[in-house]
Formats: structure tokens, C-alpha cells, sequence
């Protein structure tokens, strides 16, 4: 119980769904100790509460229980040493460290200067085997200027997403699902639906650079970030990768 608890903590951690998940927590300890003291008239309250707030829970947690079904399907998840990765209890060996973050931002930078449109996908703990192969299998330590020339648009490479596994990318030309979400704002392309499509359906967290305007944006658990200072930037994307 405590380990499906933490799990799910680190699942909505730095999600609006972390507020809920506290309060319901709190609920839970309440409860437990009106339980134990006997104070059948709050417990006998808490208790309808708590039932009936399943429900209201599947409305709520909705998108963060579809993630956590892909990842129990996931490759990376079915073996028990995957399971203990996916809680934490072991360091990934595809954990990406902060000298690669650096190179990405850098690229990005650059390419936010030359109105260069690119799409990065980067690994945390779910399998992307279910996008990845739909693209071109790489192995190429990441490096700003690799990047930058896969994005170039004259590169047969520039369609599509790059996936990044630790500090490797792992495949380009990636085709990605695409959000039907209608709250996206209407100034968002293809681009950044596919951005939000990737992170409704993992924990990955992507980068979208616009090739109309140059901006960067970081999107998590399908909610976006703009950035103008990319000091700020980096330190996002490494407090994502914690």
C-alpha cells in the first residue's frame, strides 16, 4: 500500500492533481484516526465521504489512471526489476543527466533563433516503445549541433520527433499521437498537439520549438510551459528529471 501510494505520488507530482491527491491523503489519515478513537460519528461522516469521493476520483485522476494503464502494459514495466525502476527504488540506467539537458537547451536556443521547427521527446520513466518505433532507430550521444543539423530543414531527417533515452537519442522521424484536447490554444499546431499527445499518453516530457515565432515551449502531463530565459529552462527540465 505504502508503495502504490508513493508511486502515485511521483505519477501527479508537479501536476495541479498534487493538491487533490494531498487533500485526499489528509482525508485518509483523518479518518484512520477517528477510526482508532472510536468517534463513530466523524468516522461514520468520513467514511460516506470517501466513498462517494471515488467516483468524483475517476473524473479527476482520469488522465493520471490512463498513464498509469499504459505503463503497466509497457515493456519496461512487466518485469520486476522494471516495476522497482518505475517506483524509484532503482536509478535508471537511461536517466538523462544534466550535461545532456545543457546540450538540448543550447540546441534549442539556437534553433529558436532560426525559427527552426523541432520536436524533442525526452524519457523519464514510462516505455516509448509504443511511438519509437514508429520512427528511424538511432544511437548518437546527444550533442546541440547533432541535434540542430537532424532539424535543419533540408535534413531527411527534420520530419517528425526525436526521441531522447538518457544520454542517447534513440530515434528520429517519430510519429506521435496527436491531442484532440480543445482547451490547446488555437495558436498551437500540429507540432505542439503532438507534444501533448506524447504526455497524455507517458510521463515523457517534450520539447516544441515553433517555427513561426522561435518559442520554446516544455510540455508535462500535457501542460505546456513558455520560456524566454533558458537558464529557467534548464532547471525545469532537470527538476522533470529528478
Amino acid at each position: 500500500m505504502a508503495a502504490l501510494t508513493f508511486y502515485l505520488y511521483r505519477l501527479v507530482k508537479g501536476t495541479p492533481a498534487i493538491n487533490i491527491f494531498i487533500g485526499i491523503v489528509i482525508i485518509y489519515i483523518i479518518y484512520s484516526i477517528t477510526e482508532t478513537l472510536k468517534m463513530e460519528l466523524l468516522s461514520r461522516a468520513l467514511g460516506a465521504f470517501t466513498g462517494a469521493g471515488v467516483f468524483a476520483l475517476i473524473v479527476v485522476f482520469q488522465q493520471e489512471i490512463r498513464k498509469f494503464l499504459l505503463m503497466l502494459g509497457s515493456t519496461n514495466f512487466t518485469s520486476r526489476k522494471g516495476f522497482l525502476k518505475q517506483l524509484h527504488f532503482f536509478k535508471d540506467d537511461t536517466d538523462t543527466d544534466h550535461t545532456a539537458v545543457d546540450q538540448i537547451v543550447k540546441a534549442c536556443e539556437e534553433m529558436s533563433k532560426t525559427y527552426t521547427g523541432a520536436l524533442i521527446v525526452i524519457k523519464r520513466d514510462g516505455s516509448l516503445d509504443f511511438v519509437k518505433n514508429s520512427g528511424d532507430e538511432q544511437d548518437i550521444v546527444v550533442n546541440s549541433s547533432i541535434i540542430k543539423s537532424i532539424f535543419f530543414k533540408n535534413s531527411p531527417l527534420h520530419d517528425g520527433a526525436m526521441i531522447i533515452e538518457g544520454n542517447r537519442i534513440t530515434a528520429t522521424r517519430v510519429i506521435l499521437p496527436v491531442s484532440d484536447n480543445r482547451s490547446i490554444p488555437q495558436r498551437f499546431g500540429l507540432r505542439h498537439r503532438a507534444a501533448v499527445g506524447v504526455t497524455e499518453r507517458s510521463n515523457a516530457i517534450a520539447l516544441a520549438v515553433s517555427e513561426e515565432t522561435g518559442q520554446i515551449s516544455l510540455i508535462n502531463n500535457a501542460e505546456f510551459e513558455t520560456f524566454e530565459n533558458l537558464e529557467d529552462l534548464s532547471i525545469r527540465i532537470k527538476k522533470h528529471l529528478e
